[in-house]
């Protein structure tokens, strides 16, 4: 089971990369400059990057109702939080994003977190 609940974090945290990387697109930017209008809207939505983010989330969707089937929901939530670590991780290989110290040291006590709540 705790293959299943790593999968769903690995799935929801690449997800958000992929939505990232669609949101940040050209043609989407330009679009959503003119506010948020229908036309807009298509052109997130038709996005490949955004269509690929929402799958995944839809595939992470499923992954977690096998987990909730098998798993209390007390025991399992709190490994939601590595997604907190694995984003952070992605964001800044892929993406370029900074991580200063601050975001490292609230990182590892999520960390820390799960590791006491996964050992009770």
């Amino acid at each position: 089971m705790l293959m299943l609940i790593l999968a769903n974090v690995a799935m929801t945290s690449l997800a958000q990369i992929v939505l990232k990387a669609g949101m940040s697109a050209p043609d989407v930017v330009r679009a959503l400059a003119g506010g948020l209008r229908l036309p807009a809207l298509v052109t997130v939505f038709l996005h490949p990057w955004v269509m690929i983010g929402l799958a995944l989330y839809a595939g992470a969707a499923v992954v977690w109702l096998l987990v909730l089937a098998k798993v209390d929901v007390s025991l399992a939530y709190p490994f939601v939080g590595l997604g907190f670590v694995v984003t952070m991780v992605l964001a800044w290989a892929f993406m370029g994003e900074a991580v200063s110290a601050t975001r490292i040291a609230g990182t590892l006590l999520i960390m820390a977190g799960v590791v006491v709540l996964a050992r009770s």
